[in-house]
């Protein structure tokens, strides 16, 4: 196999980055008993584990409860810095309101059907209709308005819901719509979503590196689909799992296992294998 240029097999990994749905999460929303163990070697390790997702606070809090996962997540696909232990935002980074309301009118223009909601720091809001096409009903204490108003204030993520419509058909119009105010991309999810201009899943990990002195070569990436894109390309190992999105295939560093044949787990053995914490990386594949 042919080294990648990408990649710096003299650094010892110091941080790992991973999504959660889709890569490190299986389809039902949980993980095995061999990831579990493999995460505890890397605390064991001394070796940070950082969940870089596009869920909101509230959500990275349980998942780290329950996988056993706490300290700083990066969250809603960078705009957010979080610790899961505290409670508490250390860094985020806000969507303008006339940004918002722009791309929610300029939207609806080109997608008359199309539905909205919105991520805050500590709550959300939703349109009746985006929750009528996620299929759920409100439920009392749910802030329900129109997206214009939702966005009255500065909010963390902009999503949008169309009936028809799949995620990249969404994305591409969102891109189009979003020009330089904003960075629009999608999780897998059929929606689209929208943050800050600058705004994604690595210039959060790279503040955060920075903060920890962790230069790019000495993290290791895991991701599925293309809000991981730039995290991925950031990183000095930037690794996909079989599942991904083929956008993400054609950029990764590396392959490994789908999410639920245990493909981040499969990578980290063999990294902890290594001798002396280096990781001989090449463009090519690891297997179960």
């Amino acid at each position: 196999m042919t080294p990648s240029p990408h990649a710096h097999p003299e650094a010892p990994i110091r941080l790992i980055a991973t999504d959660l749905d889709g890569t490190l999460l299986r389809t039902d929303g949980g993980i095995s008993k061999r990831t579990r163990t493999v995460l505890a070697s890397l605390r064991a390790h001394d070796i940070p584990l950082v969940m870089v997702s596009a869920r909101p606070p509230r959500s990275l809090r349980e998942i780290a409860s329950r996988i056993g996962v706490e300290g700083i997540a990066i969250g809603c696909n960078g705009a957010v810095v979080y610790n899961t232990s505290t409670d508490s935002i250390l860094d985020q980074w806000l969507l303008a309101p006339e940004v918002a309301t722009r791309l929610v009118t300029d939207l609806r223009q080109h997608l008359p059907e199309a539905c909205f909601a919105v991520e805050k720091s500590n709550s959300a809001g939703w349109e009746r209709g985006y929750l009528a096409i996620r299929g759920r009903q409100p439920e009392p204490d749910d802030w329900i308005d129109d997206a214009l108003t939702l966005c009255s204030a500065p909010v963390l993520k902009l999503l949008m819901r169309h009936p028809t419509l799949a995620a990249d058909e969404m994305l591409a119009v969102g891109r189009s719509v979003a020009r330089e105010d904003a960075i629009a991309t999608h999780s897998g999810a059929p929606l689209l979503e929208i943050s800050a201009p600058g705004v994604d899943k690595a210039t959060a990990l790279a503040a955060l590196c920075a903060r920890l002195d962790i230069a790019p070569p000495s993290v290791m990436a895991f991701g599925d689909m293309p809000n991981d894109i730039p995290m991925l390309r950031w990183a000095g190992h930037g690794v996909a799992v079989a599942n991904a999105h083929e956008d993400v295939l054609a950029i990764a560093d590396a392959t490994t296992p789908s999410s639920n044949d245990d493909g981040v787990a499969c990578a980290l053995e063999a990294l902890l294998a290594s001798q002396n914490g280096y990781v001989s990386f090449t463009r090519g594949s690891w297997t179960p």
